[in-house]
């Protein structure tokens, strides 16, 4: 597994401050509790602050500006109002997700995603007509737990995986996702928190 170190990544940056994305909020306190407790199984291997809220990202869209594009991972508002036209167009009705295993990326620690009418597909397709997305090539919808401390072995982290009881392993949660959200975090904050700026409610074509 990949490390992250706790530093300030002035590389990515750049002195830039605000990075935005569209993402679903996870209130179900229930299905919050389920993966705090997932996170305290894993805590030996997990990056320590973390503040971030449970989340699904769904589309990355870069540092916001309110200037010309400076950086090819720059984003400006009016890109972010023609997103949310198109959206507001299409008028996608409110939708569900299920909640899968815990798995692994090589940095990070997360619980799959089930999207079985591949609507989060679709809702991405409409925002890249916009900006193209600054992100890895293959979307996997997914909730991040933590990022790894240390380079801990792929079969370590699986073992534990293999440790959870059967409850946590199969836990059964159903998310109704009703509104979609343009939010942004602190890029010189590790795991910082994140700070929703609009919501979209989906089947009302209303912005707040």
């Amino acid at each position: 597994m990949v490390p992250t170190f706790i530093r300030d990544y002035r590389e990515w940056h750049c002195g830039r401050q605000n990075y935005a994305l569209w993402h679903l909020e996870i209130n179900d306190q229930k299905l919050v509790d389920y993966l705090d407790t997932l996170r305290a199984h894993f805590s030996d291997f997990l990056l320590e602050p973390h503040s971030r809220q449970y989340h699904v990202t769904l589309f990355i869209c870069g540092f916001l500006t309110d200037e010309s594009k400076l950086y090819k991972d720059d984003f400006s508002f009016s890109e972010f109002e023609q997103q949310r036209k198109i959206l507001i167009k299409e008028d996608f009705a409110p939708f569900h997700l299920k909640i899968g295993a815990v798995d692994s990326f090589s940095s990070a620690l997360f619980v799959e995603i089930q999207d079985a009418d591949n609507i989060l597909s679709l809702i991405r397709q409409k925002l890249g007509t916009v900006s193209n997305e600054i992100a890895a090539l293959d979307y996997c919808p997914h909730i991040t737990l933590g990022l790894y401390k240390k380079a801990y072995s792929s079969d370590l982290i699986l073992q534990k995986i293999s440790e959870l009881p059967v409850q946590y392993k199969y836990a059964e949660f159903e998310l109704k996702i009703e509104h979609l959200t343009f939010g942004y975090y602190q890029a010189q904050t590790l795991q910082g928190k994140l700070y929703p700026s609009q919501h979209l409610f989906l089947g009302d074509s209303c912005c707040n």
